[in-house]
């Protein structure tokens, strides 16, 4: 394992239990609103203040991009921080939520952690190793048709003038597939991809954190992550399509009529 994925999966670890630990008090948290629909608790913030000091002590020069404290540090090297994906899943009980770390060495994703406390679940890859779900090898599904597929997603809950487009693309997609699953959590969401436990996921509108360690995940599992126009730009937009290379242009042929000029 290379240091700096290494030094993730204990800052992950160490986070997760945290996490697990608040549950017995969830109903005592603070918690505050940043945005529309849009949650932070006592416990993302410990979480992160806990996943960067394991960092710091390790590599202090290196910058930080975390998604309760903002940007620290101008370095070439940058860890991409969500310390609790699903905070709201999290404050009601919903086990569904995760601590997702990335880093990003001059721009590139080169390393990613996603992990599951509850179900004690560690997704790690580095970028041209492959990745792994608890050290064993992961691969996207092998489906080739839309036809009996299981696609994950997530509602723009905070940006409204998508809502029209986004059931555009729901509308499109439903009648093709198996089924459609809306948990929660981007970060476990292409997880779960990079797994072959869903066989695609796509949603409107989502930050770097959420995104930056699980789009290796699934790139390291053998599949394709992009942008709705079908570009690599996904960490710059924030829209993103996730699956195996058979199912992206069929997903994308259907997603694309719907697309505003804002999404595009």
């Amino acid at each position: 394992m290379h240091p700096m994925l290494n030094i993730a999966v204990r800052a992950a670890r160490q986070a997760g239990s945290l996490i697990v630990r608040s549950l017995q008090h969830v109903d005592h948290l603070e918690v505050t609103t940043k945005g529309r629909n849009d949650y932070v608790s006592d416990v993302d913030r410990l979480a992160e203040k806990e996943i960067i000091s394991v960092i710091k002590k390790a590599y202090p020069d290196h910058a930080i991009m975390a998604e309760e404290s903002g940007n620290a540090g101008n370095a070439d090297t940058v860890w991409v921080i969500d310390p609790l994906d699903g905070t709201t899943n999290f404050l009601n009980g919903f086990p569904h939520y995760c601590v997702s770390i990335a880093v990003m060495v001059r721009g590139r994703v080169e390393h990613a952690v996603v992990f599951d406390p509850l179900r004690d679940e560690l997704f790690t890859a580095s970028k041209g190793e492959g990745a792994k779900l608890n050290d064993r090898r992961i691969r996207v599904g092998k489906r080739k048709e839309l036809t009996g597929a299981l696609l994950a997603t997530g509602f723009p809950f905070k940006y409204p003038q998508h809502f029209d487009a986004y059931m555009g693309m729901f509308n499109a997609l439903f009648p093709k597939v198996s089924d459609i699953r809306r948990a929660g959590s981007a970060a476990l969401d292409l997880a779960y991809v990079a797994a072959g436990r869903v066989d695609a996921y796509w949603e409107i509108g989502l930050e770097k954190w959420d995104l930056a360690a699980g789009w290796l995940l699934v790139e390291e599992a053998g599949g394709t992550v992009t942008d709705f126009s079908g570009r690599d730009q996904v960490l710059d937009k924030g829209h993103v399509i996730a699956s195996n290379l058979p199912l992206q242009s069929q997903l994308q042929a259907l997603i694309t009529p719907n697309l505003t000029d804002t999404l595009k």
